[in-house]
């Protein structure tokens, strides 16, 4: 970044209704729309399904490994917040490793970032059109159609809502998070009620004693806990998707900073909340990998219509995450394309201030993969989805590492001081980063996560090749622009 873009510090006063950014994009998404953004972050499919596993394998543990991870997860968003308000930019984290790292690095996680956008959507969009079967399967007619027909339906109509404007984007985000907030706090109300009252068919056994009576609160031992580490994360993957919304955010000094500070009571009450209500209802001996916890939990309350609850839930969480990817890869392939590390065409956005190209480009793309998905549902699809769990870690790395880097030339007065300082910085994120690598160490423990890491090196050398061909392309286009000059 050169010292005059420095210099021009955003300063909040281009959160004018309807002003557009430096970038090009509409400020159209507001305070209601982030706020439910970061919540709906972080909760997705990794708690609704994943926890099942996490559960069988660690017990009420999980609990404990769930609040240490979102203690790191809250360091990460502050790293992040203190970056957004010293230059609130839509490439965010990708722009960040560019300016404090280097080219390569921004290079690197604006594209590893995208291919993870990518191959999230590939995934939900296809698990969207499998959780429609529990709809369909029994129906006659219109709705009698194939897995393919409605992840079709789905990719289309969210590639269309992306096409007409940020703000119906930010709404569809806003009633997704919603309907999974509504979710989860109405299993714990539920479960407080049976604890309390004593309702339903789980009231003669719930006891917050089952926390620990069953074999104990490491049933398994500490080393089986510390396995689910990977699962933990991939549950909070996409949290730090308010870091790219920056761009197009109304009022980022005001709206960023309260997004971010609610991430600590979102993960106490959503995760670790969510999970003690359940395993006081129900032992953590009848969940069981593949089945969501709380469609058990409503089993054994005797709740029938849980299972369809659920499911709708479920729905949600996997069209909100497609949703996401559609919004973000658009704005990662700009930002790739206006730092000169993506094709120019990418650059191009419509008269609404939105990526055409970019979100074109990515959709065909996750259409491509439920086509894959279905003509081939092997384990090789499998293992190119495990991939998504690295890259999203990627992201968190890059910005720590560009927090640190801020931070020592704002403290040498190379740089203004952001206006949202990290607290206990420089070492909350130090210690983050250090998680982190424990958590990649783990999954090269764990024989099922292990094949995460085999991507890594292939991805790796694919980039640098594309690298290398971007810094080649350029320095031939360099004598041709010092011609036309003179």
């Amino acid at each position: 970044m050169t010292s005059a873009q420095v210099d021009k510090q955003y300063d909040g006063n281009e959160a004018v209704a309807g002003g557009t950014s430096g970038e090009g994009y509409q400020r159209g998404l507001g305070a209601r729309q982030i706020q439910m953004i970061a919540i709906g972050g972080a909760i997705g499919t990794g708690l609704f399904l994943g926890a099942g596993k996490g559960i069988s394998k660690a017990g009420p543990s999980l609990i404990l490994v769930y609040a240490l991870a979102g203690l790191v997860i809250f360091f990460i968003m502050r790293a992040l917040g203190e970056l957004l308000m010293y230059r609130p930019v839509s490439g965010s984290f990708s722009e960040y490793a560019r300016e404090f790292i280097g080219p390569f690095a921004g290079f690197v996680t604006g594209w590893t970032y995208w291919l993870f956008w990518v191959v999230t959507g590939i995934t939900e969009v296809t698990a969207a059109s499998e959780y429609m079967q529990f709809w369909t399967k029994n129906a006659d007619g219109w709705l009698n159609q194939p897995q393919w027909v409605f992840a079709l339906i789905f990719t289309v109509v969210l590639f269309g809502a992306n096409l007409i404007s940020v703000k119906l984007f930010g709404e569809l985000e806003f009633w997704f998070s919603m309907i999974k907030v509504t979710a989860i706090i109405g299993m714990i109300l539920i479960c407080a009620g049976i604890l309390t009252i004593g309702f339903s068919d789980a009231a003669d056994s719930a006891s917050m004693s089952l926390l620990w009576s069953e074999g104990g609160f490491f049933p398994h031992g500490v080393g089986n806990s510390l396995m689910t580490l990977h699962l933990v994360m991939f549950a909070f993957m996409a949290v730090e998707l308010v870091g790219v919304t920056a761009g197009e955010s109304k009022d980022p000094k005001t709206v960023l900073p309260k997004a971010i500070n609610t991430v600590p009571w979102r993960i106490a009450v959503f995760y670790v909340g969510a999970l003690i209500m359940i395993l006081s209802v129900v032992p953590w001996t009848h969940f069981q990998p593949g089945v969501s916890p709380f469609v058990a939990a409503f089993e054994k309350m005797g709740l029938g219509i849980g299972a369809a609850i659920v499911n709708f839930v479920v729905l949600t969480a996997a069209l909100s995450s497609c949703n996401s990817g559609m919004y973000s890869t658009g704005r990662m392939l700009r930002d790739l394309a206006l730092s000169g590390q993506g094709p120019k065409f990418f650059t191009k956005l419509t008269k609404n201030g939105l990526p055409l190209v970019g979100t074109s480009f990515s959709a065909s793309l996750m259409l491509f993969g439920v086509w894959i998905n279905y003509e081939f549902p092997g384990e090789a699809f499998d293992y190119v989805v495990s991939f998504a769990t690295i890259s999203g870690m990627w992201a968190w790395i890059m910005i720590l590492i560009s927090q640190l880097k801020y931070r020592r030339k704002a403290d040498r007065g190379e740089l203004p001081q952001s206006s949202f300082k990290a607290p206990g910085a420089p070492y909350t994120s130090m210690f983050a980063l250090a998680f982190i690598a424990a958590a990649i160490v783990l999954m090269g423990v764990d024989e099922e996560a292990r094949i995460s890491l085999y991507f890594a090196p292939l991805w790796a050398l694919i980039l640098t090749v594309g690298y290398l061909a971007v810094q080649r392309r350029k320095q031939a286009a360099a004598p041709a622009l010092e011609d036309t000059k003179s």
